[in-house]
């Protein structure tokens, strides 16, 4: 489908739609982002591109009225895995990444302006998270189901979850992982890996963390570089068995919910004990890298329970004082 543009714009070369499939990857390879965030942005610019093409639309040339119909149809999609219409959330998310691709194309002059930005985005409850979260009592449940497990990668596995249960790390940052990623600061233990928007990070690691780590890398297949976590053919673990590690291990401690837990979970579970015991809330927020502290109490399942209603604070201070 020939799509036109204006020949006085910088961006007249983007003709067909392939053309502005090639421009999304070049757009994509230059921005600090996670691998899983480009794969994620190419594949909603790609859907969007199919929506306009099945309907004769230049996607240069589309309104908000025409985002506004793309996400109502969205809206009524069916999940194929759940079953169930796509959340509000994944809506959002979905119409973000366009947006964003549509600044780009705006600042190159090839639209007058983003049409997604005037669009009616979905709300979404930012105290809500579809993830499933785990108790400290359940993390505990299933490292010690991790520790009991004798299969030929249980070091491997024990190493990973105890990374995901103490660190909090995101299922793309743990598996992206490298042997030089690991090092030392000041008499620190530390990891260093690029998170969420492409950005570097550091974490220290506990003595028993990095105990656990140690004793994997012992036995690690391989020359001590590449990929930290490795198959037994020397190849990067993958983010599906993470998930299915996750799971069967669940099912093992007896989890009610195994079927729905992911690596996720112990992110959220990170978040929720921290604040338990007391650890301020910008502390958690830096340590998970969120941007925005609204985040990090969205992934803090107990943040209603009313044992940490500052009432009791005011109450003791007051009664100190006297």
């Amino acid at each position: 489908m020939n799509l036109p543009i204006r020949a006085e714009s910088p961006a007249a070369t983007l003709a067909t739609t392939d053309d502005l499939v090639d421009f999304t990857t070049a757009w994509l390879r230059n921005r600090r982002l996670s691998a899983h965030t480009r794969v994620a942005y190419q594949r909603d610019v790609n859907a969007w591109l199919q929506w306009c093409s099945g309907r004769g639309l230049n996607p240069l040339a589309a309104s908000f009225l025409h985002v506004n119909e793309y996400a109502r149809e969205l809206e009524s999609t069916v999940d194929g895995r759940s079953g169930r219409p796509v959340t509000p959330a994944t809506v959002a998310r979905r119409l973000s990444g366009l947006s964003s691709w549509y600044d780009f194309l705006a600042r190159l002059q090839a639209v007058g302006a983003n049409p997604v930005a005037g669009a009616d985005r979905p709300r979404v409850d930012r105290d809500h998270s579809a993830t499933v979260g785990l108790t400290a009592a359940e993390v505990d449940a299933l490292l010690a189901a991790a520790e009991a497990d004798d299969g030929p990668q249980a070091t491997r596995h024990r190493a990973m979850l105890t990374l995901l249960a103490d660190l909090g790390l995101r299922v793309g940052e743990l598996v992206g992982l490298d042997v030089a990623d690991l090092g030392q600061e000041r008499g620190h233990r530390t990891i260093r890996f690029v998170g969420k928007g492409g950005k570097p990070r550091r974490r220290a690691l506990a003595p028993g963390t990095a105990a656990v780590l140690d004793t994997y890398l012992a036995v690690r297949p391989g020359p001590a570089v590449g990929p930290l976590f490795v198959t037994g053919s020397g190849a990067r673990v993958g983010q599906p068995a993470v998930f299915r590690l996750v799971r069967r291990l669940a099912r093992t401690a007896g989890i009610p919910a195994w079927a729905n837990l992911s690596p996720h979970s112990l992110r959220h579970a990170f978040a929720t004990t921290a604040r338990d015991e007391g650890v301020p809330l910008e502390d958690v927020q830096d340590a998970m890298g969120h941007a925005d502290p609204r985040t990090t109490r969205r992934y803090d399942r107990d943040r209603h329970n009313l044992d940490r209603d500052p009432t009791y604070a005011i109450w003791a201070a007051r009664a100190r004082r006297r």
